[in-house]
Order: structure tokens, then sequence, then C-alpha cells
């Protein structure tokens, strides 16, 4: 378009009235093409000039954000946007020179219903200069509801299984429930038929105690599994991983240096901030380490690494215990699935679904008698990349 442009210019002076005519229903025609176009595609897009002062906005940006109907000239692509949050955003990285940058936003819709739209801010560049910025509005709302309906059929999944485990669970102190009972039975007939004579008392304290015993595991079998299922009540906050490490191991090490368990520690320095429940975020600490502790009962190395691996902070927990088979590692994170004489079977069903409330994941990695790995992601918000990279870019420039 650009060298058609050029070329006719460089004839235009020769054309008669009537190929200038033509050229100019010809260029119209291609205008509407590329309005048609503009305004067919399936992503908002806002064009701004160098002063982020809006040329086009096409419908579909009207669809995503709140926008203001009216754009008087000389106002700014932030005075338009009717939500705070967006307009923030724009007005905060209105400086921004030669960077992709983008930033998920949760919408309130007329509806009540909320629609979710990821915003991108794009360099406009003409020969090699800034000329402009593209706002580039994506809805993933549909995305993002996929994204739901996918965790809900896993919960129901987990839950299904989880029913399963529970009714096995209850059948062992249910049967002996009815065994004793049967006894007591037995006894009373048995008391009755020699002339209204008591059962020995040893014998009927002993079955009452035993009944009692069953019914308290069933109360706790109850207890565990509402536990289970119920959702997690997370507070979600930016928060600095590294100083969360810190202040756990502060609290956990007196209990290491009592089990001669060593630690050894490798984090980075700056940390960028990840959206945790810091309460739940030590819950999740805690549960791996003492199960670490338990696999070390003579002593033993527990490493704790922390590390920035492309959009995620990773965080590492190892140890040189028992270690686990393939098939233990397979059922690790199965609701009453446990290796302990007196575990629940609940503490890593409980890591793993409070990791996936923050949008992270965990693996394991384990050899018998060589120890075992447990590898933490987090998802980095699109805040603290940019801190990264101005971080980066500042440590080269120096």
């Amino acid at each position: 378009m650009r060298n058609f442009v050029k070329r006719v210019t460089s004839k235009v002076s020769k054309l008669t009235p009537d190929q200038i005519q033509q050229l100019l229903d010809s260029l119209n025609e291609e205008s509407e093409v590329l309005d048609a176009v503009f305004e067919s595609l399936s992503v908002g897009l806002i064009i701004c000039d160098s002063h982020w002062q809006p040329v086009l906005i096409n419908k579909m940006a009207f669809s995503c954000i709140p926008l203001a109907a009216q754009n008087p000239a000389g106002t700014l692509v932030w005075e338009l946007v009717e939500d705070e949050a967006v307009a923030d955003f724009l007005k905060t990285n209105g400086d921004t020179q030669k960077k992709y940058i983008s930033e998920e936003f949760t919408l309130a819709t007329s509806g009540g219903s909320a629609r979710f739209v990821n915003i991108a801010i794009l360099p406009l560049v003409r020969a090699k200069k800034l000329s402009g910025y593209i706002v580039q509005i994506d809805d993933i709302t549909e995305k993002r509801n996929q994204e739901t309906l996918m965790r809900r059929m896993e919960n129901l999944a987990s839950l299904t299984n989880l029913a399963a485990s529970v009714a096995h669970e209850i059948k062992n102190p249910l049967g002996a429930i009815s065994i004793h009972i049967q006894l007591i039975q037995k006894s009373l007939k048995k008391a009755r038929k020699s002339g209204g004579k008591l059962p020995d008392e040893r014998y009927a304290e002993k079955y009452l105690e035993t009944v009692n015993e069953e019914i308290d595991r069933l109360n706790q079998i109850i207890v565990d599994f509402l536990f289970a299922v119920r959702p997690v009540h997370a507070e979600p906050e930016a928060a600095d991983p590294s100083a969360l490490l810190r202040s756990f191991i502060d609290f956990i090490q007196a209990e290491l240096e009592e089990k001669h368990i060593k630690l050894q520690t490798e984090c980075i320095e700056k940390a960028p901030r990840i959206m945790l429940d810091p309460k739940l975020f030590r819950q999740v600490l805690n549960n791996l380490v003492q199960n670490s502790i338990a696999a070390m009962p003579t002593g033993g190395m527990l490493w704790l690494n922390t590390a920035v691996k492309g959009e995620r902070f990773v965080l590492s927990i190892a140890d040189t215990g028992t270690g686990m088979d393939e098939q233990t590692v397979a059922r690790i994170f199965e609701p009453y699935f446990t290796t302990k004489a007196q575990g629940t079977g609940l503490g890593l069903t409980m890591v793993y679904k409070i990791i996936k409330e923050f949008g992270g994941d965990i693996s394991v990695k384990s050899f018998p008698g060589e120890g075992t790995v447990f590898t933490l992601s987090f998802p980095i918000p699109q805040k603290e990349k940019r801190l990264l990279e101005y971080g980066k870019n500042e440590a080269g420039g120096s």
C-alpha cells in the first residue's frame, strides 16, 4: 500500500481528472475494506498517537471495556476509560517506549457477571521511529470460564475418589462397633439365662471402651472429610515468598537441630512478589518439611532453594530421607493415602489443593534410599515481571 501511494504521488501530476477520480475511488474502496477489517476484528483495538490521544477505536473495544462515548480532541486514552484499574494501568505505563506490556483485569458487566480481559500495550513503529501506541483488548472470559469448569470437574473427580476412600475408612470402625455390640448383647442374654446375674464388668467395660474408641475414630474420619472437601478460604495478597520462607526457617530451625537435620538454603536475593495467602503458604511449608523430617528419623540433610524460571517463581524442598517408590509417588496426593502409621493421609492432599488455589503447580521426584524433592512453582504477576526486567537492565547497564 505504501509503495502504491509513492508511485501514484510521483505520477499524479500527469494524470487526467478522470484518472484522478478513479484513483480516489480506488483509495476510498481500499479504505472501506480496511475499516471493515478493523471493525470486524475479534479483539478490541485502540490506536493512539505518540501523545496517547486515541485516533481509532473499533467496536470490540467498546464491548470489552467501559469507554466514554464521546472522544473530544486532546483527550488522553486513559481519560476515556471508565474503569479505574484499567485507566490506572494505561496511565502508569504511558511512558512505555518499545516493550510489550500486558495485564489481566476482572470487570463487572451491567448484568452483574464478571468479564475477564487481557489488555496489552504495543508500540506503533514507523520507519524505525515510535509514532504511537496500540492498546489491544482480548476478552478472555470464555477461556477463564472453561478453566473454572475444568477445575470443577477435577474437584468432582477428586470428591468421588475421596468419597470412596471415606466409605472404605468407615467400614472398619463400623465393623468393630457391630462386633462389640453383638458381644455385649450375648453377655446380656447369658446374664438373663443365669437368673439376671450381670455379665463380668471387665468384659462389658472393655467392649464399651472399644465401641467408644471406634465412635471417636468415626468422628475423626468425618472431621477430616469435611476438612478435605470444604473450599480453601484463601486471602491472597502480593507477598514476598523469600521473606515468608525466612520466617518459617526461624520457626522450624530448633526442631531440625533437635532431629539432627542440617539445613541448607539457596535463595534469590530479590524475589518477585507473588499472590499468596501467607498463612496457607506457611501451612504448605510446614506440611512438606514435616514429611521430610519424618523421612529422616536418624537425621540427614534438608535443602530449601528458590529461583525464578521464565515467568514462574520456583521453590524446591529436598531431603536425604528414605524416599518413595514409583507406586507411592503416583498416589502421594490422593486423599487418605499414607505410608505413616499415625498419618491421616490428608496433609499432602491439602498442600496440593492450596497450591492449585494460588494458580501454582507441585511435582515430586523420589527414589528409595536416596530422598525426595518437592518442586513448587507459582506464576509471577505482570507488574513483578516488569520489575525483574528493569532490575536486569539496570544490572546490565551498571
